[in-house]
C-alpha cells in the first residue's frame, strides 16, 4: 500500500512538473511567435505620444490602456489618486533671425506659459554678470524686453567617449580641464546672483525678461534632457547644445542676436490624475497578488519610449499572454500602470497607501524601468530570504536569459528611484527588473531622443519571457513569501547603519501651488 502511494506522490509531482514544463514552453512560443510589441509600441508612442501628467494624451493613454485590457478579456479601471496642473503642448518653433535667418532645434519645456500665436521676437543677452546677489539685482535691469540665456555655454558638444576614441591623450585631457574650469566659473557666477535654477528663472521673469532659454545637456550627440519650466507668465524653452551655443557665441561676441520663439500651449486648470489597474482574478488564493510594475507617464521631451514606455510594454504583453495560456492563475495577478513616478513615485505611494488590505498579501512586485536592455541584474531588496523564492521561481526560466542575470541578496531595499520601492518601504516585496544600460543615462533617459527607433525590441521580448515565467511562479508556489529583513549593513556614505525606508504618502495636488 505506501509503495502505491509513493508512486502515486511522484505521478502527481512528475504530472505537475510537465505542466509547468510545458506551460513555460507555451510562454516562450507566445512571446516570440506572436508578440504584439511592436504594435503596442507603435500605439503608445507614436499615436499617443508622451505621457506628462497632467495632460491629455496622459488620459489618452488610459483610456487606451483600458480598452486594450478589456480587448484581451482583462478586467482593468482608472483610479483617480490626485489631482494636477493640466497643461497641453502646443507648437514650438524657434528661429535666428539677427543677424541671419536659421531655424532651431528647441522645445517649450513642460508647463511653459504659452506666447501668443505671433509669438516674442526679443534680442539675446546672455545672464547679468554681477560681484554679489544685491549687484545682481541691480543688473537685471538689462534683461527687461530681452531673451535671456540661462545655462552655462557647453564648449564641446562631443560625448567623452569620442574624445577619448580620437583625441590625443594630451588634447583630451586639456578639453576635461578647460571644462572644470568652466563649470566652476559658471558655479560662482550662480552662486554671485544668490538663487537657485527655479529662483533665478522668477527673479529673471519679475526683471521684465520676454523669454528664457535654457539647454541642458545629456552628454550624447543631440541629447538634452527635457524638465519642467519654472516661470508663470513668460515662455521657457530648451534649446539643443549646437544652436544654444551659436546663438550664445553671437551674443558673447557682440553680434546682437535677435530670435524669434512661438511656444504654444493650454492652460488645462486643475485636473484629476489617474493610474490604470488591470486584473487578473485568482482561483485559489485570489486575496493573495503578484503585482506587475511600470510607470506609465513620461517626460515630454520625446515620446518617453525606454521611460517608460518599454516597462509598460513589458507589464501589458506579460498579462496578454498570461490571460491566453494561464487565466485561472492561483494568486490574482494585477498589473499596476502609475501615474506621475516622475514627480515622486506618486501613482504607486498613493495605491500603496489607499490599499493596504493588497499590499499585506502580496506575494511579489515586479517593476521594470530603466530602459530598453535585457533585464541583467535583481536585488533582493534587503529581505533576507529572498534567495529562497526567487530562486526557486528562476529555476523555471530558460538558460539563455537567466544565466546573464546577476543577483544580489539579500541587497539593500531601494529607497526610492523607482515604484517598487513605494511597496518595498511598506515592507512588501518588491523587486527591480534592472536592465543592461544601451546608453540610457546619457542618450534616451529623460531626453529628446527618447522615441519609438530607440527600443531594442528581442530585448525587450526577453523581459516579456522572464517576467511572465517569475509571474507565474509566484502565483503557483505553494509557500507565501518572506517578509523578514535582513540586518542592515552599515552605509559607506555616511557610516552609520542604514534603516528600512519608510513608507510616503503620494502628492495628491501637484503643480498648482
Amino acid at each position: 500500500m505506501k509503495y502505491k502511494l509513493l508512486l502515486f506522490c511522484f505521478f502527481l509531482v512528475s504530472m505537475a512538473g510537465t505542466a509547468q514544463d510545458q506551460l513555460v514552453d507555451n510562454i516562450i512560443k507566445e512571446a516570440n511567435e506572436n508578440s504584439k510589441l511592436e504594435e503596442l509600441g507603435h500605439e503608445l508612442m507614436d499615436v499617443i505620444g508622451p505621457r506628462l501628467v497632467g495632460t491629455p494624451q496622459m488620459d489618452n493613454a488610459h483610456n487606451w490602456a483600458v480598452k486594450k485590457y478589456e480587448s484581451w478579456g482583462i478586467a482593468a479601471e482608472k483610479q483617480q489618486w490626485g489631482t494636477w496642473k493640466g497643461w497641453e503642448r502646443g507648437v514650438t518653433h524657434v528661429d535666428l533671425v539677427e543677424p541671419r535667418v536659421q531655424s532651431l532645434q528647441a522645445r517649450q519645456l513642460a508647463w511653459s506659459p504659452s506666447t501668443k500665436k505671433k509669438g516674442v521676437i526679443a534680442e539675446v543677452v546672455l545672464l547679468p554678470e554681477a560681484s554679489d546677489s544685491l549687484d545682481f539685482v541691480k543688473n537685471l535691469a538689462a534683461v527687461k524686453g530681452k531673451i535671456v540665456l540661462a545655462s552655462m555655454y557647453q564648449a564641446t558638444g562631443r560625448p567623452d567617449e569620442n574624445w577619448e576614441e580620437w583625441a590625443t591623450e594630451e588634447s583630451f585631457q586639456k578639453m576635461k580641464d578647460q571644462r572644470e574650469e568652466q563649470e566652476q566659473a559658471w558655479e560662482e557666477k550662480m552662486e554671485k546672483t544668490g538663487h537657485n535654477n527655479k529662483s533665478l528663472h522668477l527673479a529673471l521673469e519679475k526683471a521684465g525678461a520676454a523669454a528664457i532659454v535654457t539647454s541642458y545637456w545629456s552628454r550624447g550627440f543631440g541629447a538634452n534632457k527635457i524638465f519642467g519650466a519654472y516661470t508663470e507668465n513668460i515662455p521657457t524653452v530648451d534649446m539643443n547644445l549646437e544652436d544654444y551655443g551659436l546663438v550664445y557665441r553671437l551674443a558673447e561676441y557682440g553680434d546682437i542676436p535677435k530670435l524669434r520663439i512661438v511656444a504654444e500651449s493650454k492652460d488645462l486648470g486643475e485636473v484629476p490624475a489617474f493610474n490604470t489597474i488591470a486584473r487578473i482574478e485568482g482561483t485559489e488564493k485570489p486575496e493573495e497578488y503578484v503585482i506587475l510594475s511600470a510607470h506609465f507617464d513620461s517626460w515630454d521631451g520625446g515620446t518617453g519610449a525606454t521611460d517608460n514606455g518599454t516597462g509598460t510594454l513589458v507589464m501589458m504583453e506579460t498579462m496578454r499572454i498570461l490571460k491566453k495560456l494561464y487565466p485561472n492563475p492561483k494568486r490574482t495577478i494585477i498589473a499596476g500602470h502609475w501615474g506621475s513616478e516622475e514627480q515622486g513615485l506618486n501613482g504607486s505611494r498613493a495605491f500603496v497607501k489607499d490599499n493596504p488590505g493588497i499590499v499585506e498579501n502580496v506575494q511579489a512586485v515586479f517593476n521594470q524601468d530603466n530602459g530598453t536592455g535585457r533585464v541583467a541584474r535583481i536585488n533582493g531588496q534587503g529581505f533576507l530570504h529572498s534567495y529562497d523564492y526567487l530562486g526557486r521561481w528562476m529555476e523555471a526560466v530558460p538558460d539563455e536569459i537567466k544565466y546573464d542575470i546577476e543577483t544580489t541578496f539579500p541587497g539593500t531595499p531601494s529607497g526610492g528611484g523607482s515604484d517598487h520601492s513605494s511597496f518595498v518601504a511598506a515592507g512588501a516585496p518588491g523587486f527591480m527588473l534592472s536592465s543592461l544600460s544601451w546608453n540610457y543615462w546619457n542618450y534616451t533617459w529623460h531626453t529628446n531622443l527618447d522615441t519609438y527607433d530607440k527600443i531594442v525590441f528581442d530585448d525587450v521580448r526577453s523581459n516579456v519571457i522572464l517576467t511572465a515565467i517569475l509571474t507565474y511562479m509566484a502565483s503557483e508556489d505553494p509557500e507565501t513569501t518572506s517578509r523578514e529583513q535582513s540586518v542592515l549593513p552599515v552605509s559607506r556614505r555616511t557610516g552609520e547603519q542604514m534603516t528600512w525606508p519608510e513608507p510616503q504618502d503620494a502628492t495628491r495636488r501637484g503643480g498648482l501651488d
